[in-house]
């Protein structure tokens, strides 16, 4: 029998953080019964399973409106189809209607899920070892996972209280360039991110698109959050400000119709220029990176968000208004679950914190406890609650007295009630 040398294998395959988060996943299906205020998943009971189908056939009365033949359909959605996909349009209209940002469709390329989405891009703009990748620190997984399936390096730039610093940024990039290496763009979730949840400030975002003409830097900007504020204050994006094309644009479908689907889409409307001087755009460029993963993003998955998408007259903001309310609730049920089980004075005596979100999923408790994976199993196990350690998040040293709580999978009573349980964890442990 042929054994393979763990050691010979590529680095992604013993990845720390992805092994971190698989214990995770396996924490959570030894100990079902376990309230995990570790899921960023949303809440299910929004879908039922006759969903696809009804939306389905939404899209395809669509196509026949637009006078497309029974044959024509057929080879839309069961062939091979369109490397950058069939809905580029639908989402060019989305993007117009809720988030103001013009493109043309030819600008947006459908992916698997947001992740393909980060893989396509980070090998689309990094042609060598010298090109390296600014993210904010504390980071979401997905960005760092794929930089290193990629060989690509990360550079962390570290959030204070306010969110990622434009300043920061500046000196990370200049940093980077005085190595000799270029830093080619910057990762960034301005709407209540995972898994700190902070937001950036209008004026803020302005700066860091200063910031990135200044230095010569992409903003690759993450925004799976956005529609799910506490108030209906709508934050412009990045890319809506942006005039000169520095901001590409991830989005996906996960928390605004359904995550089963696999649906999300890069928006790179950046021109390109070859030797000869003829033009093309970015996203037509990355289909070829696109064609060589998964050849093209399921025509019949799009078409079930594309039924989604007409139904819902281009606007998610509109049509997620259940959604919304829904998470506002819950979010505010486990920032006041936080203040009812950890009162003061105590907490600020035994140096408990956390921050505010201003909308999200997400939020982070700062504690006198070690918060790693021993402390997690022991949590699972007899205090019946789940979380995720902060560390799983840094590049480096970081989290450990962290630990980021998650409200979109449970309902109100559930989140209170994983609190209390996380607030006897820390009271016996600290």
């Amino acid at each position: 029998m042929v054994e393979l040398a763990r050691e010979e294998l590529h680095v992604s395959v013993c990845d720390p953080v992805a092994a971190s988060m698989n214990f995770l996943n396996e924490i959570a299906n030894r100990f079902p019964d376990a309230i995990s205020l570790a899921a960023g998943r949303p809440y299910e009971e929004f879908y039922t399973a006759q969903d696809s189908g009804r939306y389905l056939e939404v899209y395809l009365e669509h196509l026949g409106q637009q006078g497309l033949t029974q044959q024509q359909v057929r080879r839309l959605l069961l062939q091979y189809g369109r490397t950058n996909g069939i809905i580029h349009t639908d989402i060019a209209r989305l993007l117009a209607t809720d988030e103001g940002i013009d493109v043309p469709p030819e600008a947006v390329a459908v992916t698997v899920g947001c992740q393909e989405a980060m893989v396509i891009v980070l090998r689309g703009l990094c042609a060598g070892p010298a090109d390296v990748i600014l993210a904010a620190e504390p980071c979401y997984v997905g960005i760092t996972g794929a930089a290193r399936l990629l060989g690509v390096e990360v550079v962390p730039v570290r959030e204070d209280d306010n969110g990622l610093s434009p300043a920061a940024v500046a000196a990370a990039a200049q940093a980077v360039r005085a190595s000799g290496r270029r830093p080619r763009a910057l990762y960034v979730v301005p709407n209540f991110s995972n898994p700190s949840g902070i937001s950036l400030t209008v004026a803020a975002r302005r700066q860091l698109l200063q910031v990135a003409a200044a230095e010569d830097l992409l903003l690759l900007e993450d925004d799976p959050y956005g529609l799910f504020g506490l108030t209906d204050e709508v934050r412009p994006t990045l890319k809506s400000l942006d005039t000169d094309r520095r901001v590409i644009y991830l989005g996906s479908f996960a928390k605004s119709c359904f995550p089963g689907a696999r649906v999300g889409f890069i928006v790179a409307d950046q021109v390109v220029v070859d030797s000869a001087g003829q033009r093309t755009l970015l996203a037509t460029e990355l289909s070829t990176v696109k064609s060589m993963l998964t050849v093209n993003t399921s025509p019949i998955t799009q078409a079930v968000i594309g039924g989604m998408l007409v139904s819902a007259g281009h606007s998610l903001r509109a049509a997620n208004q259940e959604k919304i309310l829904f998470y506002r609730q819950s979010l505010r049920s486990m920032l006041a679950a936080l203040e009812r089980y950890f009162p003061e004075p105590g907490r600020s005596r035994r140096g408990i914190r956390w921050n505010v979100p201003e909308g999200g999923f997400f939020a982070v408790v700062q504690a006198p406890v070690c918060a790693d994976e021993k402390l997690l199993e022991r949590s699972a196990a007899e205090y019946g609650v789940l979380w995720t350690p902060m560390s799983f998040f840094y590049l480096g040293e970081g989290g450990a007295g962290s630990i980021r709580l998650s409200c979109s999978w449970l309902d109100p009573g559930q989140v209170d009630e994983g609190v209390r349980r996380l607030a006897q964890l820390v009271a016996d442990h600290s």
